[in-house]
This record gives C-alpha cells, sequence and structure tokens, in this order.
C-alpha cells in the first residue's frame, strides 16, 4: 500500500508542477502581448523599407514619383550596389538635370501622420550642380511640404517648407557632408516642435505649424545622384 501511496503522490506532484509552468507560461506569454498591444497604442503604425524585395530598374512598391520645380521630371528606380547598408538595393533618381530649382520627389503612398519619427540613410554620389539628399515630411502635394536636407557642397543642413511651389528656409546648420559616403537624417514631429537630426545628431529644433500633418518621402535636386536606403517611419500617437 505504502508503494502505491508513493506512486500516487508523485504522480500528483508532476501534475501540479506541469500545471504550474503551463499557467505561469501562458501568463508570461499573455503579459507580453499585452506589452506589445500597450505600446503599439502609443506608437502607433511603423513602417520599414529596405528596397531588397523589389524588382530592379523599377519603382519601389508603396510610392509615388512627384516633382515640384521646373526641368526635367523625375525617375526613380530601385538599384542593385556593392556595400548598401542592408543588403544590396537603394533607390536612386536617374534622370539628372543641372536645372536649379528641380527636386525630384519619392513619396509614399495613401498615408497621412501627424507625430512621427522618420529617418532615412543616403549617400550622395555625384552632382556638379547639387550633391544633396532629403526627407520630405508632412506632404500634402508636390507643391506643399516639409523637407530636411543635407548638401556635400555647401556642408550644411537645412529645413524647409515649400508653400505653392516656393521655398521658404526655416534653419540652417554647417557641418562637414561628405561625398559618397553614408549619412542619416533623421525627423520628429510633435505637434508644430520639428526636431532635426544628422548622422544621430540634433542641428536643431524649431516650432512650425505651417504644415500639420501628410505623407513621408525621399527628395533631392537638380543633378544629384543620390543613393537612399534604410528609411523607417514610426508613428507616435
Amino acid at each position: 500500500m505504502n508503494f502505491f501511496k508513493e506512486v500516487t503522490m508523485k504522480k500528483l506532484f508532476v501534475t501540479l508542477v506541469v500545471c504550474l509552468s503551463s499557467s505561469l507560461i501562458s501568463g508570461y506569454a499573455h503579459a507580453q502581448q499585452g506589452q506589445k498591444l500597450t505600446t503599439s497604442e502609443i506608437l502607433g503604425e511603423r513602417r520599414e523599407y529596405y528596397f531588397d524585395d523589389n524588382k530592379v530598374d523599377e519603382l519601389p512598391v508603396g510610392f509615388q514619383s512627384a516633382f515640384t520645380g521646373k526641368g526635367e521630371s523625375e525617375r526613380w528606380i530601385v538599384k542593385k550596389i556593392e556595400h548598401a547598408p542592408s543588403a544590396d538595393n537603394v533607390v536612386v533618381q536617374t534622370k539628372l538635370n543641372d536645372t536649379d530649382y528641380r527636386f525630384p520627389l519619392l513619396i509614399l503612398d495613401g498615408v497621412s501622420y501627424k507625430d512621427f519619427m522618420v529617418f532615412v540613410k543616403f549617400r550622395a554620389v555625384s552632382g556638379k550642380t547639387d550633391q544633396a539628399g532629403g526627407l520630405v515630411f508632412r506632404y500634402k502635394d508636390n507643391n506643399n511640404y516639409y523637407v530636411l536636407r543635407a548638401n556635400a557642397l555647401e556642408n550644411n543642413v537645412r529645413l524647409y517648407t515649400v508653400i505653392n511651389g516656393n521655398r521658404r528656409q526655416i534653419a540652417e546648420k554647417n557641418t562637414k557632408v561628405t561625398s559618397n559616403e553614408w549619412h542619416l537624417l533623421k525627423v520628429i514631429c510633435k505637434a508644430d516642435k520639428i526636431q532635426c537630426f544628422f548622422n544621430n545628431t540634433k542641428v536643431f529644433e524649431v516650432s512650425d505649424d505651417t504644415f500639420d500633418s501628410g505623407s513621408v518621402g525621399l527628395w533631392t535636386k537638380s543633378d544629384s545622384y543620390t543613393f537612399f536606403d534604410d528609411m523607417v517611419m514610426q508613428e507616435m500617437k
């Protein structure tokens, strides 16, 4: 009898351990899920674009091309290169024209954000008139938006509003922008506060309420031949 009692007690103990373990694992999983839901509710939608699943020589999926200014129209494509930040593909605007007031745009299609963080890596490869790369944000249409841009020929970073196709400079920071090297531009928008970063260093912060929401995208100028990669957009609620 003692033997059978001992076996029964062992079975009961094992059953309790298994049940307790299952309960703890389930509780942990639910807690993790709850945490993710809470984080998602706070941060909102996140989009990441590395362009490595897109077809080469075509417009990247989910984007539309646009144009501000004068001169030849734009042509954005996915291009395979060596030493890209992630895998092999980048995005580049390939129609080059030395018209000074010429701004090809690549805009994320069908979205609008009010408060958000967006960043992109860029590499200004060549250009005689300009060697520039920029981030468009709170984009309304091809003539109304903000743009944060860096120029390797001028060694500066500037923030502009574009209103009815006319640029107005809001802020500027003189800093070294090397040609043919990867750099990072980042913008954080919260209500009318706009924080701007170059290579993860804040270059300026401004208050401006010209545009309160809109899409995000990429920007070049004139004959700039510029690679873009690793574009990340995080909505904030």
